[in-house]
């Protein structure tokens, strides 16, 4: 490990707005009877306010969660993501700026039934996950992950998909209609045309990775949904999505002038 990142771990300890939770104290009954941290159900006490609670999960540096809460006072935002190294640029920030409505949590977003109780959140943000090509339930809207959010979101509550993935978004427009959730808004292409009816923050508001991809050229969609549902969530099924036709269709990409794993899988596989 480098220097730097252990630096970085060190002054992570000192940001009293990152909790870093021990993943051993978490699944000490098991992966799935994982033990719930004692935040959970306390947040408004973390902000010493009732105001609601919005989640970004796979937050990286945190950069989208710090411009969200810098534009409203009035909301609480926690991001979450596992890699420390990352957190310790948007905790460190908002320690320095005293910024009091900002969190962050350090932990597997598989666990993240263990920080929320039911009703305690009103909001979630996916910003720019991983598409997950190959894994259905490895994908942050997955019927798996739905149930998981169900546990904590509040009724009525709202979940903002933003993605450069042509794959995941039609993905995610699937699992709605195959459950028969409210899509609120649904943008193939968010900046091609300003809706007047999204909140100005969803065009104001942009990842680093969202300024890396409209510079490459990727459209950005955007799709707001509700997951009120009674029963259990369902897999679209092939005439909804069909994975094999949209993985195609994503094609190949790169990040910082690399192909990604995805990319790279291709090329393999047609010099074969």
């Amino acid at each position: 490990m480098g220097h730097d990142k252990l630096r970085k771990f060190a002054e992570n300890e000192t940001f009293p707005c990152l909790v870093q939770p021990s993943c051993g104290e978490l699944l000490a009954d098991g992966y799935f009877n994982l033990r719930d941290h004692s935040l959970k159900g306390k947040w408004n006490g973390f902000f010493s306010n009732n105001h609601p609670l919005v989640l970004e999960l796979g937050c990286g540096k945190g950069e989208y969660t710090i411009a969200l809460s810098e534009r409203d006072a009035l909301r609480n935002f926690i991001g979450v993501d596992i890699k420390g190294a990352r957190l310790w640029k948007g905790a460190g920030y908002a320690t320095r700026n005293n910024l009091s409505n900002v969190a962050f949590l350090r932990t597997r977003v598989e666990f993240i039934t263990a920080f929320f109780a039911p009703g305690e959140v009103s909001e979630i943000w996916l910003t720019f996950s991983d598409p997950q090509l190959r894994s259905e339930n490895s994908r942050l809207s997955s019927p798996l992950f739905l149930e998981r959010y169900r546990s904590f979101l509040k009724p009525g509550g709202i979940i903002h998909l933003k993605t450069d993935s042509r794959f995941l978004y039609e993905y995610t427009k699937a699992v709605c209609m195959a459950n028969s959730l409210e899509i609120l808004s649904d943008c193939a292409d968010l900046y091609s045309s300003r809706n007047p009816d999204l909140s100005p923050e969803i065009y104001e508001v942009q990842t680093f990775y969202e300024s890396i991809f409209r510079e490459q050229g990727y459209s950005i969609k955007y799709l707001a949904f509700r997951i009120d549902h009674e029963g259990g969530y369902q897999s679209p099924s092939e005439s909804l999505f069909d994975p094999v036709f949209w993985r195609n269709t994503e094609g190949d990409r790169q990040i910082f002038g690399h192909d990604t794993a995805e990319t790279r899988r291709r090329k393999l596989a047609s010099s074969k």
